[in-house]
């Protein structure tokens, strides 16, 4: 794909949704942190409903820290993985009060240095919250940037430096959510809607649905 339309793409997509955001519900930093967290293979609109019922009661590192591993099952367990979530998520906890005075750590190393944290939920906080330009990977837009031939790779890492790399440096902070939501609404994954598609004609996709 070549420069110009990757630019077209991306001047599209922000001129339908200008200020693009996750669509996890938080109020902070450290609330962003958790919903991240037991995101993991679980939905967004799952999140946001345990996270309604628990936030409330509990959304500092000490508040969730005080419910322990038991109490705060209680909270999540409606999510995939939650007992290995509560673990990570009260050690994580302990960490930010000992190590960052309560406070989520704006860099890459920090942040993958805590429990329950890997790369894409690294790359989720330093974007979203801090406002870096880092391009977390998951299913949708690696499903996006290889069917599109907007960014094609073998596995997430190769196609999130890829992204990094060929991206237009106006786009590079928001292009991670418009990606997403893209692949979650348009270009889904068994059946691509491209006949209400806004970047239709610039893909390069050989199996275009009617």
């Amino acid at each position: 794909m070549n420069k110009q339309k990757r630019h077209d793409i991306f001047s599209r997509l922000q001129a339908q949704n200008p200020n693009p955001t996750t669509e996890l519900e938080y109020s902070s930093s450290f609330e962003l942190l958790i919903a991240v967290i037991l995101s993991a293979q679980a939905t967004d609109v799952g999140v946001n409903k345990a996270t309604k019922i628990l936030f409330p009661v509990a959304n500092t590192p000490e508040t969730i820290f005080a419910l322990g591993v038991e109490g705060l099952k209680q909270y999540i367990k409606t999510i995939g993985l939650y007992n290995a979530k509560a673990e990570n998520i009260i050690k994580t906890c302990k960490i930010l009060m000992t190590q960052h005075d309560s406070q989520v750590p704006d860099t890459r190393e920090a942040l993958e240095a805590l429990p329950g944290v890997g790369r894409k939920t690294a790359n989720v906080i330093l974007n979203t919250a801090f406002r870096q330009p880092a391009m977390a990977v998951d299913t949708h837009i690696f499903r996006v940037s290889n069917r599109t031939n907007l960014a094609p790779g073998k596995n997430v890492l190769e196609v999130e430096k890829k992204l990094l790399k060929v991206v237009p440096k106006e786009f590079l902070l928001d292009a991670h959510h418009w990606l997403i939501l893209h692949g979650r609404y348009v270009c889904k994954a068994r059946k691509p809607m491209c006949n209400s598609c806004i970047i239709e004609d610039l893909c390069e996709y050989k199996e275009k649905t009617e």
